[in-house]
């Protein structure tokens, strides 16, 4: 005998069931590869629903009703839950998910993807990615998750999130120097102009002036190019802040820690359900 009324399925399907998702995502969320990727696999004709090929992206699809493969592989019914993670990344490593690269952020989270299956029985790992990127020389702030819509949310500058950098800089910097990266630069055809800069005061354990940069464009290279526009020499550049989440003090190099609800409000990101 079924454990519920056909009625009380009714309405939990109607109420509290997850809408179906468009195969490219329903793939991408299970880990298979990323968005574009799994894309080009249903393309090839390697992905089928219900024991037929699909080769439309688009197709929409219930991971919890429907019988889908992937190279012959059955994906699992039950998708993995959304990850989000605060790394602080060390200078050297690329925010790039491609297995050919051995120093990616992505290798500093070894230990909890390897403690995944002991925490989640039965739930698939999820594909982790950044959300954004810092360049191989600039250290801290870093974004990641397997959620591609909080990704794009917080990543595009519709968000108008502020971020805040420490830059470190060889030599002296004089009152020109700030007034001409406040003025701003152009990149890429743009100008982009910083919203606050500001001398930061000396720190007995560190020699070298620092500077802290706000921008919210985002362009890359952006608060580089704004430093060297006006003759200074970065030795260090640092990401401590996105949005109104700071990177907490006690966050050693190379660690992570799991967002709170608060933390996401505080990334601008109010799809907590």
């Amino acid at each position: 005998e079924p454990k519920f009324s056909k009625a009380a399925r009714r309405f939990y399907n109607e109420r509290f069931r997850e809408p179906p998702q468009r195969l490219a995502k329903v793939l991408a969320s299970a880990g298979v590869a990323s968005r574009r990727s799994c894309e080009e696999l249903i393309f090839q004709g390697k992905v089928s629903v219900n024991g037929s090929v699909c080769k439309t992206p688009q197709t929409r699809v219930d991971p919890g009703q429907d019988v889908i493969y992937v190279n012959g592989c059955r994906l699992a019914k039950k998708l993995p839950p959304k990850v989000y993670l605060a790394l602080n990344k060390p200078k050297g490593y690329i925010c790039s998910v491609g297995e050919k690269e051995t120093k990616s952020v992505i290798s500093l989270l070894d230990d909890f993807t390897k403690s995944w299956r002991r925490r989640n029985p039965g739930v698939p790992q999820p594909r982790l990615f950044t959300v954004g990127r810092l360049d191989v020389a600039t250290s801290g702030l870093i974004i990641v998750t397997n959620d591609g819509e909080f990704a794009n949310k917080i990543s595009h500058p519709s968000s108008n999130l502020s971020k805040e950098y420490i830059a470190t800089i060889n030599g002296t910097v004089s009152k020109q120097s700030l007034l001409t990266i406040s003025k701003g630069t152009t990149i890429d055809g743009v100008h982009c102009t910083p919203d606050s800069v500001e001398l930061l005061p000396p720190q007995p354990d560190v020699s070298k002036p620092r500077i802290r940069i706000v921008v919210h464009e985002g362009r890359k290279h952006e608060v580089r190019e704004l430093v060297e526009n006006a003759g200074l020499q970065i030795h260090a550049l640092k990401r401590v802040r996105i949005g109104g989440f700071r990177l907490p003090r006690d966050l050693g190099l190379g660690k992570h820690v799991e967002l709170n609800d608060a933390n996401l409000r505080a990334l601008g990101w109010k799809d907590l359900e």
